[in-house]
């Protein structure tokens, strides 16, 4: 996404005015000043941010969504700085990323999914959601999506501060009823704008969306049935969703019509009848080997299993032209919990379990 007008001279001023303000203002503050001073660094290009309270995102359904970033970042400055700031909006621009995804059952009857984000550069923030309203989550966004400036990390309070932007944002994810989602291209530049009235969010805020608030594939589904959904970035995407059931759906849009289809693996190409294959590439058989390795393991595989064929198809660097896998996970659908590998780090397993615990 192209920079937007998101910019750190607004957030210094936000900053200015807890200061001004004194103790009623940091009231106000408290959980996003919290928040933001939770940032750390799990490893080389991945980050931790953890955020307890309104997150904002009722109000952001409550205020009729956004149809475009420009729009959403306009809502989420105005929520960063509770109301004392309202920035204009900026103009996303277009981009490209891979990725992969599994779903499988394990011997003891669980139910795991992996998934990779492969893209040409990426700083990726974890970010654990305990809201006030809805499911807890663990989400993923690459933050050089935000826009905020070439070689921009999330370090130092100012910079910590912007990065809370991510709370309404999501490549991937997971909560605590076992509902995982994940954002793939899906295979051309097709653009997808629905226009009925409903409320509408773009493809990486409705995944937040849909953590906040379902616990399993159908209610997934009938909540993108009552949205309207909008690109990101310019061109066309979909969804692998998993629940603990062991269910396991890519979500497609072709034409402005939602096409569901029941598949435990995905990568970047079309699955559903109307354009299936479009975007297949010449030489590009990691679908293939995702559902040649299910099948030959009778659509079982451990979590060791799981990753090892995930990390098959992760993708290696290309030095100065793509960055490769920039994050790995392996969810616990059954026993919600997420694991975490950088950059295909696949000897430093990063894991985190659910406070809530699915109650």
């Amino acid at each position: 996404m192209k920079k937007t007008k998101i910019a750190s001279v607004i957030l210094w001023g936000l900053l200015a005015l807890v200061l001004l303000f004194g103790v009623g203002t940091c009231a106000k503050f408290g959980p996003l000043a919290q928040g933001a001073k939770s940032v750390v660094k799990l490893d080389e290009g991945l980050y931790y941010l953890e955020y307890k309270g309104d997150d904002g995102f009722a109000g952001l359904i409550g205020n009729g969504g956004g149809r475009s970033a420009a729009e959403l970042s306009g809502y989420v400055m105005s929520f960063l700085s509770k109301g004392f700031y309202r920035p204009e909006a900026g103009n996303p621009a277009p981009a490209r990323y891979g990725c992969s995804a599994l779903t499988a059952h394990t011997p003891e009857g669980g139910v795991l999914m992996g998934r990779n984000f492969d893209f040409n550069s990426a700083t990726g923030m974890v970010v654990h959601t305990v809201p006030t309203q809805g499911y807890e989550t663990y989400t993923t966004f690459n933050l050089e999506f935000l826009g905020f400036g070439q070689g921009w990390l999330p370090e130092g309070f100012k910079n910590q501060y912007m990065a809370l932007s991510a709370l309404f944002f999501a490549l991937d994810g997971i909560n605590e009823k076992g509902l995982a989602v994940a954002d793939l291209m899906a295979g051309d530049d097709a653009q997808t704008h629905q226009e009925s009235g409903k409320p509408a969010l773009t493809t990486t805020s409705a995944i937040c969306y849909l953590l906040k608030n379902a616990a399993t594939v159908d209610e997934a589904l009938d909540l993108l049935r009552g949205i309207d959904m909008h690109s990101d970035i310019g061109a066309a995407h979909h969804y692998a969703i998993s629940d603990a059931t062991g269910r396991s759906v890519v979500v497609e849009y072709v034409d402005e019509r939602m096409e569901v289809v029941e598949s435990p693996a995905v990568t970047n190409h079309y699955l559903c009848a109307p354009k299936y294959n479009v975007g297949l590439m010449e030489g590009d058989h990691r679908l293939d080997f995702l559902c040649r390795q299910l099948g030959e393991a009778g659509d079982v595989l451990d979590k060791q299993q799981l990753t090892e064929t995930i990390a098959a198809v992760s993708q290696p660097e290309q030095e100065g032209k793509f960055l490769g896998t920039a994050w790995t996970m392996i969810m616990n659908l059954t026993h919600p919990s997420v694991t975490y590998y950088s950059r295909r780090h696949f000897d430093k397993p990063i894991h985190f379990d659910f406070e809530r615990k699915g109650l």
